[in-house]
């Protein structure tokens, strides 16, 4: 849920600590491997075939 679109203050300020720490781990993880991650449809692309080498598209086409 994005900040915005909590409806308690108590909501908007954990989506504000979840948005803030996953920048944090993002920054951490780009040190360690010494490039950036990718981004949008590249990343999805590259989560999908981390986990067993096959495509997005491959994985909808079994």
């Amino acid at each position: 849920m994005g900040i915005e679109q909590a409806p308690t203050e108590e909501g908007k300020e954990s989506a504000r600590g979840l948005k803030d720490s996953s920048k944090a781990e993002e920054r951490h993880v780009e040190a360690e491997k010494g490039s950036d991650l990718a981004k949008g449809a590249d990343r999805f692309e590259e989560r999908a075939r981390s986990s067993d080498g096959r495509s997005a598209g491959d994985k909808q086409h079994d």
